[in-house]
């Protein structure tokens, strides 16, 4: 239970900052005298780097061990925090932040893993379920906490808040997470990693998820600028599946059993694909992380910018939509431990989280306090059932030898969903509100310009006089967002339909690790001989 607790310290501290900086950007901007593109990527760049790094931790922990790992993961994840903390400018502010996405990355990716590695499959559920309370209770309390600190004492605190977190998670790990030692010498360790594998993945990922978040926003999506890089990463991390199903066909037999020899094990292994099931679960997890990121990042905009409410009080306003998703990835965790099945929380949670994405049309400048809180409750609980319930669909449907493999990329398919999200839905609300401004004759010349950046956009409505002109603003912003709530929608009833191919598989399984929690057998003097 101790170990439990230490890795959820840690784990809420890197969900805490990555959803803290939303709201207080446009303070933090004006501040550092930072632009809009600057402000844009502080936000992208723990993201971007989160994802990029997550299989390649993830592969280092299942040669080097998951504790040393996740420690050194907390070490750049503090000195991030550190960094962003005393930022003067915003290119010390985006280092901090990259730096803090790597730790960010590994914290949570390991957290999965290691609940694999401490609890069986048929009691998995529930811990997944609590260890994603704690994301939850991040995503709830870091809107609040940024806004906070950013009005009312300083934005320095968004990041300084993270080291009593982060140390106090560290040393209780050092304490009380003991696994099992792996066998063998640090440098047949060192020789067993897929190095070759990991920069080609680093590499191509990068040059991917570039393109993707400043297309539209940087440079044109038809410009060379973002097609060249976007198309060398696509080369290069098609190149990097073939590099791996090699790898694995050369140290794996057909059910994914690790062969005798020194061979590289691959950063990612071909047997945790082995099926249709998890393949579709795989693809859900990504519109997972699309559909929760886009609405955690522009519902904040919509009560700041469409509502006028100051930070603080849009982070209060985010909390129906986020304030049910940690109790139920507790229920329904708990629920699907206590019943062995998992597939009718994913077919609910996709469901709700469909129709919920739906009621957001409602959502408008004149919308009722009552009427936008009740809005957002159906797509917090959808969301909340999917992180426990999808979870368990990849641990069921693999190999129970590949728990570890599998859990890692779960959370690296929805880090990388929610990496494209803003993307995705930055480009629907660019396209919507250029088109909606040029029909207002005394906005269409600021067309291009307002609708470059959604988070810019807030301070400029903010600054603007009351009249006509804010007020057809305010409509065209509102209207705009409706195009991301219809896209979020069109992407769950996707995700359900998927999801009603996914089959059943039995949680009774045997649990398999190398790293099981380790337990010092006390012996008495008599037992040892005296010794």
């Amino acid at each position: 239970m101790l170990a439990f607790i230490s890795i959820c310290i840690i784990t809420l501290a890197a969900a805490l900052d990555a959803t803290s900086l939303s709201i207080a950007l446009p303070i933090i901007t004006e501040k550092l005298n930072g632009t809009a593109i600057e402000a844009f990527w502080a936000g992208t760049s723990f993201l971007l780097t989160s994802a990029v790094f997550q299989p390649v931790i993830a592969g280092l922990s299942h040669v080097f061990g998951r504790k040393q790992l996740l420690l050194v993961t907390a070490l750049f994840f503090a000195v991030g925090s550190i960094l962003a903390a005393v930022a003067t400018n915003f290119t010390m502010m985006l280092i901090g932040r990259s730096i803090q996405g790597i730790g960010g990355g590994g914290i949570l990716t390991l957290g999965e893993i290691l609940v694999t590695d401490l609890v069986p499959l048929a009691a998995r559920g529930a811990w997944f379920g609590y260890l994603g309370s704690m994301w939850a209770v991040g995503s709830v309390t870091g809107p609040m906490m940024g806004g906070a600190f950013a009005q009312n004492v300083s934005w320095r605190w968004i990041f300084w808040i993270n080291l009593p977190i982060i140390g106090a998670g560290s040393l209780a790990i050092f304490f009380f997470l003991t696994l099992d030692k792996l066998p063998g010498e640090l440098i047949t360790k060192m020789k067993k990693f897929d190095w070759i594998g990991s920069v080609v993945f680093i590499a191509s990922a990068v040059s991917f998820l570039i393109p993707v978040t400043w297309g539209g926003v940087m440079y044109p999506w038809d410009s060379w600028r973002t097609l060249f890089p976007l198309l060398m990463g696509v080369a290069g991390i098609v190149g990097f599946g073939f590099y791996e199903v090699y790898l694995s066909h050369r140290a794996f037999d057909n059910e994914g059993k690790l062969l005798p020899g020194d061979n590289v094990e691959p950063v990612i292994r071909i047997s945790i694909f082995n099926n249709a099931s998890m393949l579709i679960t795989y693809t859900t997890t990504v519109l997972h992380g699309v559909v929760l990121w886009s609405l955690l990042y522009f519902l904040p905009l919509y009560y700041e910018a469409v509502q006028g409410y100051t930070p603080i009080i849009s982070g209060v306003a985010i909390l129906p939509e986020s304030g049910f998703v940690a109790p139920m990835a507790v229920i329904v965790g708990v629920a699907c431990a206590m019943t062995g099945r998992y597939r009718w929380a994913i077919w609910l949670g996709w469901f709700l989280t469909t129709l919920g994405s739906g009621l957001l049309l409602l959502l408008g400048p004149g919308t009722s306090i009552p009427a936008w809180v009740f809005l957002n409750i159906l797509v917090s609980i959808g969301t909340g059932m999917l992180f426990p319930a999808m979870g368990l669909g990849v641990q069921a449907s693999g190999y129970t030898q590949d728990a570890g493999h599998a859990a890692a990329f779960y959370s690296f398919a929805r880090v990388f969903g929610q990496s494209i999200g803003v993307a995705i839905s930055g480009v629907a609300f660019q396209n919507s509100l250029k088109q909606k401004l040029l029909t207002y004759p005394d906005l269409a010349p600021m067309a291009a310009e307002y609708s470059k950046d959604a988070t810019a956009l807030v301070n400029v409505i903010k600054q603007m006089a009351e009249g006509s002109d804010k007020t057809d603003l305010v409509k065209a912003y509102s209207d705009s967002l409706g195009t991301i709530w219809i896209l979020m929608t069109a992407l769950s009833g996707v995700a359900l339909i998927m999801s009603l191919f996914i089959k059943g598989y039995s949680l009774d399984q045997e649990h398999s690790s190398l790293q099981k929690f380790h337990e010092e057998e006390k012996v008495s003097d008599a037992e040892s001989g005296g010794k």
